[in-house]
């Protein structure tokens, strides 16, 4: 990916020196990075930019200005055939460019930022003599505005295209040992995203939460990683294999990877937004160097606990550990869109047999907001206790770091353990 940028960068020197304009804090944006299709349409978005194919159909651009003033923006592209024009939008300013074919830059214009933020840069096509517009490598911004900005550059544009993910960890009290870990979730409607995944009861060796897969399937999702450390789960040697004992009505259980390997299961339920959810995870030492992990799912359409599996893991003498929830998104072509949740009342059930609130967290996010790739993730508390916040080019965020304590509801979980066995 760095090639796609040098050869940009040497792109635009020619164009600007032959043009006699000076580069002032110049920026140079990959598309293939930081680039969207953000109505339906055809077209593609790679590492190599952004392949215009459909009439109608827009590309945006997204990146994060830290200073006012003004912004110069031009373009690389490649074209086929004959020449193209496309319109070019931002800060509610159109620019009708035509791509000769002649060229491989060209000049859009000048807009002003009156504030902090992300910007949108659109893309549409206008006209075109083949198959295709263009495709367009990188946008070229430089002016008082470009001297600090953010975007994904020298970083994964897989990552970064999905963007970051954000964690609230929960603190233990000290002297306590915790066997089970109690989390409600409730997602505010028009923030379940399809590619989002709601993680509620995190843990040392793994997670629980509620998944949208798609337009039409949602999931609730509990996996165990192995102590074997490797993405492939055909690598696991056998004793190093996490084993399922038992698991509810209609849930589907396997091996998964990439991430990571292990155990999953998961259960296909049409949860809704606007919700709760409540989670329960139990987690304590077995016989034989294995330890034994447990998750029930509560719904209130159905108003009962469900059973969605038990692993037992190899290698590992543990209670419950790192009590965290986290969001993410897992779809790359998803991660432009905003995406939220609340996370409130959690209790651990002690192995003295007491309930603990859990009122303090800290919040976290993951390589791609540590390295400033992206900057729209946000979380805290409020009313509804702690929240997540994450994609959309959010124009405020929260420093990673941050310590946050909620007020604590005083509900203990009421939970018929007879029932659950």
């Amino acid at each position: 990916m760095r090639e796609i940028s040098i050869l940009s960068f040497l792109t635009i020197f020619l164009f600007f020196t032959h043009h006699g304009i000076a580069a002032e804090n110049q920026r140079i944006i990959p598309l293939g990075g930081n680039s969207y299709i953000t109505s339906s349409g055809s077209g593609e978005i790679t590492n190599d930019g952004i392949d215009m194919i459909g009439a109608g159909t827009v590309y945006s651009t997204f990146f994060r200005v830290n200073k006012t003033g003004n912004l110069r923006l031009s373009l690389t592209y490649a074209t086929k055939g004959g020449d193209s024009e496309i319109k070019v939008s931002c800060l509610d300013k159109l620019f009708n460019v035509v791509l000769s074919k002649q060229d491989t830059a060209v000049f859009i214009g000048e807009v002003f930022c009156e504030k902090e933020g992300y910007l949108k840069v659109d893309f549409l096509g206008v006209k075109k003599s083949g198959d295709i517009y263009a495709t367009l490598h990188s946008l070229v911004v430089e002016g008082d505005a470009a001297e600090n900005m953010n975007f994904v550059d020298d970083f994964s544009f897989y990552w970064g295209r999905r963007g970051p993910s954000v964690h609230m960890t929960y603190f233990i009290p000290e002297n306590h040992t915790a066997e089970w870990f109690y989390n409600e979730i409730t997602v505010p409607e028009g923030k379940d995203i399809v590619g989002s995944y709601f993680m509620s009861n995190g843990f040392g060796e793994g997670y629980f939460g509620i998944q949208v897969n798609s337009e039409s399937e949602r999931r609730v999702l509990f996996s165990v990683w192995s102590p074997f450390e490797t993405d492939d789960p055909n690598a696991i040697p056998e004793e190093h294999k996490i084993k399922l004992v038992k698991k509810g009505k209609g849930v589907q259980t396997g091996e998964f990877g990439n991430e990571g390997s292990g155990g999953q299961s998961f259960m296909r339920y049409n949860w809704k937004a606007g919700n709760t959810y409540k989670f329960l995870t139990h987690i304590r030492p077995h016989q034989n160097g294995y330890s034994e992990y447990t998750a029930y799912f509560f719904a209130p359409e159905l108003d009962q606990w469900q059973l969605i599996a038990q692993f037992l893991r190899p290698g590992t003498t543990t209670y419950y550990t790192r009590p965290h929830s986290f969001l993410e998104n897992f779809l790359t072509e998803q991660g432009y869109k905003g995406r939220m949740a609340f996370y409130n009342n959690q209790w651990i059930y002690t192995t003295e047999g007491k309930w603990i609130a859990l009122a303090s967290g800290r919040f976290t996010v993951d390589e791609t907001g540590r390295k400033a790739a992206r900057m729209d993730y946000k979380g805290g508390v409020d009313n509804a206790g702690f929240f997540l916040e994450n994609g959309g080019f959010l124009n405020d965020y929260t420093t990673p770091g941050s310590l946050f304590e909620r007020t604590p509801t005083g509900k203990q979980p009421e939970i018929n353990w007879t029932e659950l066995e």
